[in-house]
């Protein structure tokens, strides 16, 4: 199976989630991102590289965005970023850029 990464903004976001059942629905989409790294979204323009995997719970939209990157020791899934849908673009690129 393929590795995953947590960049820190990912990691501290999943760190301080409270909600045990969004948490999970996290871990899961973890878990199919690892089965078949092509599942998510793949962005375009300023984004070009990145999947974004939605996450839908309790009336909200969740966002996951995360890479793949091929090394010598096989794939990883890189994840980048996660949080609610709002704004989370923009504060991608922010990350990105910096």
């Amino acid at each position: 199976m393929i590795d995953v990464r947590f960049l820190p903004p990912a990691a501290k976001y999943l760190k301080k989630l409270k909600d045990k059942n969004l948490k999970q629905r996290y871990k899961n989409a973890i878990e199919k991102i690892r089965e078949n790294p092509k599942i998510g979204e793949q962005k375009t323009g300023d984004l070009t590289g990145i999947f974004g995997y939605d996450i839908f719970y309790n009336r909200t939209n969740y966002e996951l965005a995360y890479t793949i990157e091929i090394g010598n020791d096989g794939k990883t899934v890189v994840v980048i970023m996660a949080g609610t849908r709002e704004n989370f673009y923009e504060q991608l690129k922010r990350y990105i850029k910096s």
